[in-house]
């Protein structure tokens, strides 16, 4: 399984704008390629500044050639998608992790 993250620095005055537009628009557009089976987005904890707030968006995909196949033919126009609603009001970067164990989450008795 690949492991697709993008960590986003968002500004203070965006944030609630950019959130929703997220939650609503982006990553619903993102699952809707097809090519990943689900994610996860969370926000960073001790990481607010004045000048932004941070979250990680994480993506999960079968494997590499999944992954390339988003990358090939999606994730250029979404990205500037972002970049057009939101210029100068953010920074991300992005990493692919390969995961090589998932564990259980488990409650104790």
């Amino acid at each position: 399984m690949i492991l697709y993250n993008v960590t986003v620095k968002i500004d203070q005055l965006a944030h609630e704008e950019w959130l929703q537009w997220m939650q609503e628009v982006h990553i619903p557009n993102v699952m809707a390629t097809g090519i990943f089976l689900e994610y996860r987005m969370g926000r960073l904890l001790g990481m607010d500044e004045p000048d932004g707030v941070t979250y990680a968006i994480q993506y999960y995909c079968t494997d590499l050639a999944a992954f390339e196949l988003y990358q090939k033919y999606f994730a250029k126009q979404l990205q500037a998608e972002v970049n057009e609603k939101f210029r100068g009001k953010f920074v991300a970067f992005r990493t692919l992790l390969e995961i090589v164990d998932k564990g259980a989450f488990y409650a104790a008795n």
